[in-house]
């Protein structure tokens, strides 16, 4: 049997899937078809019978917009995905979507689409991989050892994020990381000289990379020979630089970016078929070339030695393998909660919610090693190194903190592909302004459900000096948009702790913790009001049962709103005050619990120290807001926010306003 047949069953998979669709890529999928044969049958250590064996080498097809090769892949190598399913490309409901998402497809390993990003995961998944070996392996027990495949094209080397992961990449030594970069040098403009013009090659030198240069990607012995020269290297990531021709075998579009991002048309696809010798009818596969590309029995064997050496490792190492699997299961130490719960007990003086945060760090961090992550070259501002956090490095992985320097939207894709590998909690960390550096990343942990936690710091004009360069303003209500996020402000130790809590049990989608520069003073609760904080929203004071007007905050105003209350309680206005850290937890909650702690009034007034819209829908008609309605200002953090009417004096004036307005329509 021809290896160009075999190869060819991915190339007509693909060109027929998306011919069916009338839409997709079969550009790329053609190029790079004999790559993916000799990668996947002779190297890739996978078992499609159980898609998640933990062992198995990871692979992420990083130019997803190519899902039709990801998808043929899967379906000649045995997982549950059937020749319905590839005809189901891009159908409404089907497990085949135009881009590949780890929660539809069994295989996919992420949700690949935005350009750079799956490479970015896959930099992660390789941190994971040495991390999790350094720790847990010992001699005769390499219980975790496979590597990390990404393939990845033209338009992923465009993207910034590729240079600040791979430039990471290379610092960690992550030589268990290979990247096969198709160099088609088609985009969908036209040919990649149009804007692209770099030395791909230096500039992976650069990087402390291993660079594999000039080979044929339509070459099989030379494809091989790559792959087996990259396996052996052992202190460098590696990348091979593939020459490949887009729609290889189309006799009129190979080569040229009419087939990047359109169907062949019938006539194509036929005299394709001819050009390449392939007979058979769309989605025909003969039952030699399923019965070579089957990895089923091939995939059992290799999960079953492992599973041998697992049991080994059992018998001589039993708490390692105890903990090993409790990482495995996502289940939290039992001493988490109820030290979290504990630590703002006999707190009484003013601390910045950043410090608090590191507070929470301080004490629960030995009781959660599977916890990494790091700062965008931040650490000192942002407290996310605590006492005992040790950094990992080229030469030791042991550490759990990751020196992510100035790299935000790498740092948050590359903790996407940490805990997309298993076995770790994971943050990352900046100032709250420059996770729009980060947006597409995050955005990507909600889409695939991943509770990847965000710590933002430096959360509003509060942070003074700086300027509205620094000062966040919208980005509070940017992150309350995406769907699956818990944004958190805290607005004091408890609160904190109790946002930490929220975060650590969380299994579906990702939390975002926004902290604030500035020290705030402690908040008193009645045990009761303590509880209910995990509700997202509860009343934080109340100067009589009667209400005249409620107000509610969040983060650094709440104690503004508390203060200007209990003045107008001696005044004869009787105020509640509602903290709401978290808007999301809160609307969960049931209608009447809602009901309880906002009653259905005339005169709420939300304060909170950005742009307010998301207020809209508590505040009513008849409601106001004291938010921000433009850039802040460089000055004393104190001084800008009175400027701004975030003062007691002004809380009190916007109440009173606003009692007043709504008796005179009445």
């Amino acid at each position: 049997m021809r290896k160009i047949d075999l190869s060819n069953a991915v190339r007509f998979l693909s060109v027929d899937a998306v011919e069916r669709a009338k839409s997709g890529h079969p550009g790329a999928p053609m190029g790079m078809a004999d790559i993916a044969f000799i990668l996947w049958t002779k190297y890739l250590k996978h078992n499609p019978n159980n898609p998640d064996w933990m062992n198995r080498d990871r692979f992420v097809l990083s130019n997803g917009h190519g899902s039709m090769l990801l998808y043929s892949l899967l379906h000649l190598t045995g997982y549950k995905l059937s020749i319905n399913d590839i005809k189901n490309f891009r159908q409404l409901n089907s497990i085949t979507p135009g881009h590949p998402e780890c929660d539809i497809t069994p295989g996919v390993e992420t949700t690949t689409g935005p350009l750079g990003q799956g490479l970015a995961n896959g930099v992660g998944m390789a941190i994971a991989e040495k991390s999790l070996a350094a720790e847990f392996n010992r001699p005769k027990f390499n219980i975790v050892d496979h590597m990390t495949y990404v393939f990845a094209g033209d338009g992923c080397m465009m993207e910034g994020i590729s240079h600040e992961a791979c430039s990471l990449a290379g610092t960690l030594g992550l030589s268990k990381l290979v990247v096969f970069y198709d160099m088609n040098n088609i985009s969908i403009d036209g040919d990649t000289s149009l804007a692209y013009t770099e030395n791909v090659k230096k500039r992976f030198m650069s990087y402390d990379w291993n660079v594999i240069d000039n080979v044929d990607g339509h070459n099989f012995s030379q494809i091989d020979k790559s792959i087996k020269d990259s396996i052996k290297q052992n202190s460098k990531p590696t990348l091979i630089c593939m020459k490949t021709k887009i729609g290889f075998g189309s006799p009129n579009k190979e080569g040229t970016s009419s087939v990047h991002g359109a169907p062949l048309g019938d006539e194509e696809s036929k005299l394709t078929r001819d050009a390449l010798g392939w007979p058979y009818r769309p989605f025909e596969i003969p039952k030699e070339i399923y019965t070579y590309w089957n990895c089923q029995d091939k995939g059992k064997k290799l999960e079953s030695d492992w599973n041998k050496l697992m049991s080994e490792y059992k018998s001589s190492f039993p708490i390692l393998y105890r903990e090993l699997n409790r990482r495995g299961s996502l289940k939290l130490n039992k001493k988490v909660s109820k030290t979290l719960l504990a630590i703002s007990k006999d707190e009484t003086s003013p601390i910045a919610t950043r410090k608090c945060s590191q507070i929470v760090l301080e004490n629960i961090g030995k009781l959660i090693p599977e916890l990494i992550g790091g700062s965008a070259d931040l650490k000192e501002s942002n407290l996310t190194f605590w006492s005992e956090s040790k950094a990992l490095n080229k030469k030791d992985f042991t550490g759990k903190y990751v020196h992510y320097g100035v790299r935000e939207f790498a740092m948050s894709a590359i903790n996407n592909g940490i805990f997309l590998h298993g076995h770790f909690r994971v943050y990352a960390s900046t100032f709250l302004i420059f996770s729009e550096y980060a947006k597409n990343a995050i955005r990507m942990s909600s889409l695939m459900h991943l509770p990847c936690l965000y710590i933002f710091t430096h959360d509003s004009i509060g942070l003074g000096e700086d300027g509205p360069t620094h000062q966040s303003v919208e980005q509070l209500s940017s992150l309350r948009l995406l769907p699956k996020m818990h944004v958190w402000r805290p607005a004091d130790l408890h609160e904190t702790a109790l946002a930490w809590d929220f975060a650590l049990s969380k299994s579906d989608g990702p939390i975002s913790i926004v902290l604030s520069r500035q020290k705030l003073p402690q908040i008193e609760r009645s045990k009761s009001q303590a509880i209910a904080v995990s509700k997202g929203g509860y009343v934080a004071y109340e100067s009589r049962k009667k209400i005249d007007a409620v107000i509610i905050s969040t983060g650094s105003e709440l104690h503004l709103c508390i203060q200007a209350a209990k003045k107008m309680k001696s005044q004869n206005v009787n105020v509640r005050v509602v903290s709401m850290p978290c808007i999301e937890l809160y609307m969960e909650q049931t209608a009447s619990y809602r009901e309880k702690i906002i009653p259905n009034i005339d005169n709420i007034l939300a304060v909170e120290a950005g742009v307010g819209d998301c207020w809209d829908k508590f505040i009513g008609k008849r409601g106001d807001k004291l938010v921000m309605t433009s850039f802040g200002l460089s000055a004393p953090g104190d001084q800008v926010m009175e400027h701004f009417g975030f003062s007691v004096a002004n809380v009190i004036k916007k109440t009173k306003n606003l009692i007043k307005k709504n008796r005179k329509k009445k």
